[in-house]
């Protein structure tokens, strides 16, 4: 049998339907059921600013099950620890991996509280594997560790799932000391697999960021392509390097078609040596 499917990190916290959160939103752009009319309206707001933000959630969502497939099928990973999971949707991280090798253990952090709701209906493992989830900050690293153990062998390498969640972190140092401290704990042969948005390539993008820091309940913050690629300072990035989501190794049928999509989100996936 598989382990629980949920684990909070403490008492559950109310739902706040007055202001729109980037898990909902985020769902809704996906063609998700689980977010509210105020969710609903700033996903319109901010399409109608950025036109191509819809196609960048699906391409995010795209560059997850190629990176999670690469890491099962190609690079035996076994393990994901899939932090800013968002709500559950189509091709979640363990239904991924799990179709791949049964065996695959996955826990995913998140704070939101529709997502903690959700996922012990919806993040279900099969019988070989496990899922688990837990309720925290991205900066409660230890925290995050200490409930993931559970579930996870820090001993054997395992991949750091990072997609459009570091963006969340606001201080720069502290987002490299975040990410720094996450793979620092992993062992040799691990994996680091990061989506964020940045700066300099749509103004649109500047003036939705803005909206949403305004309006949003957790505000967000643009990089450089460089500050990104620092993230992976140690790490032998794959190829093909800190690339647009839709750039990055697509399946055959979408060479070409969706290279221009979203080149203001970039993704990498990098090893630890």
């Amino acid at each position: 049998m598989s382990e629980p499917s949920a684990s909070s990190g403490g008492e559950a916290k109310p739902l706040d339907q007055q202001r729109p959160h980037s898990a909902r939103v985020w769902d809704y752009w996906l063609g998700g059921k689980s977010n509210y009319d105020v969710d609903r309206e700033a996903g319109d707001q901010i399409q109608q600013v950025l036109p191509d933000v819809v196609e960048a959630a699906r391409a995010d969502r795209g560059f997850l099950i190629r990176s999670v497939r690469h890491l099962t099928a190609e690079a035996g990973i076994r393990q994901f620890l899939d932090i800013g999971a968002g709500l559950p949707t189509n091709h979640n991280t363990h239904e991924v991996a799990q179709n791949l090798a049964p065996k695959s253990r996955v826990v995913y952090v998140d704070n939101d509280p529709l997502v903690l709701r959700y996922a012990e209906a919806l993040l279900t493992s099969g019988p070989l594997g496990a899922t688990n989830y837990v309720d925290a900050d991205v900066r409660d690293v230890e925290a995050i560790l200490e409930q993931a153990a559970k579930t996870l062998d820090f001993t054997q390498p395992l991949a750091v799932m990072m997609l459009g969640i570091v963006q969340f972190v606001i201080d720069d140092d502290e987002a490299r000391d975040v990410v720094r401290r996450f793979i620092g704990v992993v062992p040799s042969g691990s994996y680091l697999v990061l989506a964020h948005p940045i700066k300099n390539v749509s103004s649109e993008l500047d003036r939705v960021v803005q909206m949403w820091n305004d309006t949003g309940v957790d505000p967000q913050t643009l990089r450089d392509p460089a500050d990104v690629a620092a993230y992976f300072d140690g790490l032998e990035i794959l190829e093909p390097g800190v690339v647009p989501c839709a750039r990055w190794r697509p399946d055959d049928a979408d060479i070409g078609h969706h290279h221009t999509v979203a080149p203001w989100r970039v993704c990498a996936v990098g090893r630890k040596p």
